[in-house]
């Protein structure tokens, strides 16, 4: 399933209340567990040491909590591919529930519905319901609402004009010149 192609605000807008699905599925190996434990620091052997972990109760080690979260924002672009936009910032998380746990090797994709889209005084505010599941299992791993700040595609300067909207100064305008070291 391709990425659904999404123009602007006004196409974020149209999206409210419809179900998207992120693909392909994306595994979770134990090699981008172990990055991710390394650049949070995050080193709880149940993530990183397959041999104990092999003994626990989930018989083999699991991705962290975290970590799937993290992937929400690659997750919605595999379901959406929004164009016409300036930028996206995360914004926050609400009522964030991990449910199973997701075993080193499992493959997961999110379901996106848009619960509300609000004009803010920096873009639009988009709140996302995420259900991410892994494949084979019954129940979703995790729950979230995300929220995500789209900004508009910033205006291009006019010739002559700074990004700041100053105009700069005309060529036949006198400067000041530098003082050379020699003359101090």
């Amino acid at each position: 399933m391709a990425a659904r192609i999404v123009h602007g605000f006004s196409g974020l807008r149209a999206l409210e209340g419809i179900e998207l699905v992120s693909a392909p599925w994306l595994r979770i190996d134990q090699r981008r567990i172990d990055a991710f434990a390394a650049c949070t620091d995050d080193r709880q052997w149940i993530h990183v040491d397959p041999v104990r972990a092999a003994k626990s109760a989930y018989g083999g080690t699991i991705a962290h909590g975290y970590l799937l979260l993290a992937l929400v924002p690659a997750l919605w672009h595999r379901a959406c591919d929004i164009r016409e936009i300036g930028s996206v910032l995360n914004y926050g998380l609400d009522r964030v529930r991990f449910l199973a746990p997701v075993r080193s090797g499992s493959r997961v994709r999110a379901r996106f519905s848009i619960s509300g889209v609000r004009a803010a005084a920096s873009g639009l505010r988009v709140a996302l319901h995420v259900t991410i599941e892994a494949f084979g299992s019954e129940e979703p791993v995790c729950v979230a609402d995300a929220i995500l700040l789209y900004r508009a595609v910033p205006a291009i300067p006019e010739q002559g004009e700074r990004p700041n909207g100053v105009s700069r100064r005309s060529s036949g305008a006198p400067r000041r010149g530098r003082r050379s070291s020699s003359a101090r």
